[in-house]
C-alpha cells in the first residue's frame, strides 16, 4: 500500500512541476508579446503625430529651382537630423523627379528652412523647400506636381501650375 501512496505523491509532484513550468513559460511569452503590441502601437502613434501639408509650390527660374512651401499640420516636432529621411517628388504632373535632402541644395537635392531657423521643424511652423533642377528640359508643361513622404509620418501632394 505505501508503494502506491509514494507513486502517487511523485506523480502529484511532477505534475505540479510541469503545470507551474508551463504556467511561468505562458507568463514570460505573454509579456513579450504585449511588449512588441505596445511598441507597435507606440510606433503607429508616432506616426500619426508627424504630418506636413504643402500650402503653396511654384517655380523660381532664374534660381532654376522649385520652391514648395510645407506647413507641419501635426502634433510633434520635425528634428533637422529627420531631415535626411524626407522623399521629395517635384516635376511635371505624373512625371516627377525624386530629390534628396542636402542642406546645401544643388542640383538633384533640396533644402529645407525653417521659418525661425533654428534647424527644428516646429508644430505650427512653415518652411520653405526647394529643390534645384539642372536645366528647365519642362517644354512649359501646363501642370506640376510636388510630393512630400516622410519616413516615420504622414507626407502630402499637390499640384500646382507655373506662374505665368
Amino acid at each position: 500500500m505505501s508503494s502506491v501512496t509514494i507513486s502517487e505523491v511523485i506523480i502529484l509532484i511532477a505534475a505540479t512541476l510541469l503545470a507551474s513550468s508551463f504556467a511561468t513559460y505562458l507568463v514570460f511569452y505573454s509579456n513579450i508579446i504585449q511588449n512588441n503590441i505596445a511598441t507597435s502601437i507606440g510606433a503607429v502613434r508616432q506616426q500619426m503625430n508627424i504630418r506636413v501639408k504643402i500650402v503653396y509650390a511654384t517655380i523660381n527660374e532664374s534660381e532654376r529651382c522649385f520652391i514648395i512651401y510645407v506647413k507641419n499640420v501635426g502634433y510633434l516636432p520635425i528634428h533637422n537630423s529627420s531631415f535626411s529621411f524626407i522623399d521629395l517628388y517635384v516635376g511635371p504632373y505624373r512625371r516627377a523627379t525624386l530629390y534628396r535632402y542636402d542642406p546645401n541644395g544643388g542640383v538633384g537635392y533640396f533644402s529645407i528652412v525653417d521659418s525661425d531657423g533654428d534647424g527644428v521643424w516646429e508644430v505650427g511652423e512653415t518652411a520653405v523647400l526647394k529643390a534645384y533642377y539642372e536645366v528647365s528640359t519642362f517644354n512649359e508643361e501646363p501642370l506640376y506636381e510636388a510630393k512630400i513622404y516622410i519616413s516615420n509620418g504622414i507626407g502630402d501632394s499637390y499640384l500646382f501650375t507655373p506662374p505665368p
